[in-house]
């Protein structure tokens, strides 16, 4: 009968534990954006980072995503990951010493396809500011550009594309 009380409570903790973390992942999950992304661990002013973009394919016709541009705030320190089917290309300003921009384009008949997204790394030397924002626009193998440019308004709702935003901590 010993043994009964133990697996009882064995069997308690675990459901405890269960729980505890399925809820915690539905409250620190946030919904699903359908934009492009830019991430970064630990992002901050000035030093040294990895930024990732997470570019979703939302084109209505099934076309693939062809062609990224991304607008860089002339930073002065920038190289690209190597990404398979993909060229990158950086547009630097040689007198200033800084990139104003990355454009990766797909290899011919490939892209981003319907329901996949690509990821698309670079490191950067951040600002010295409090948060960096990167426009982007995507080209679909149809034709379609879509400016991922919309500043978010302080505190006001998210615009239809809006533009990837990093916060850098001091």
């Amino acid at each position: 009968m010993s043994a009964q009380p133990s697996l009882f409570s064995r069997a308690l903790i675990t459901a405890g534990a269960a729980a505890t973390l399925a809820v915690g992942a539905l409250i620190g999950s946030a919904p699903a954006s359908a934009h492009v992304h830019v991430d970064a661990d630990d992002p901050v002013r000035g030093d040294s980072a990895v930024l990732t973009f997470r570019v979703p394919n939302e084109s209505d016709t099934g076309s693939p995503t062809t062609e990224l541009s991304v607008n860089l705030p002339n930073l002065t320190s920038v190289s690209t990951a190597t990404m398979p089917g993909w060229t990158a290309k950086l547009d630097r300003d040689a007198a200033a010493g800084t990139v104003r921009s990355v454009t990766w384009t797909a290899a011919p008949n490939s892209g981003i396809g319907a329901d996949q997204f690509g990821q698309f790394v670079l490191r950067v030397k951040l600002p010295d500011t409090a948060t960096v924002s990167f426009p982007a626009t995507q080209t679909y193998a149809d034709g379609t550009v879509v400016h991922w440019d919309q500043p978010t308004p302080p505190g006001g709702a998210e615009p239809e594309h809006p533009s990837p935003e990093l916060t850098l901590t001091a």
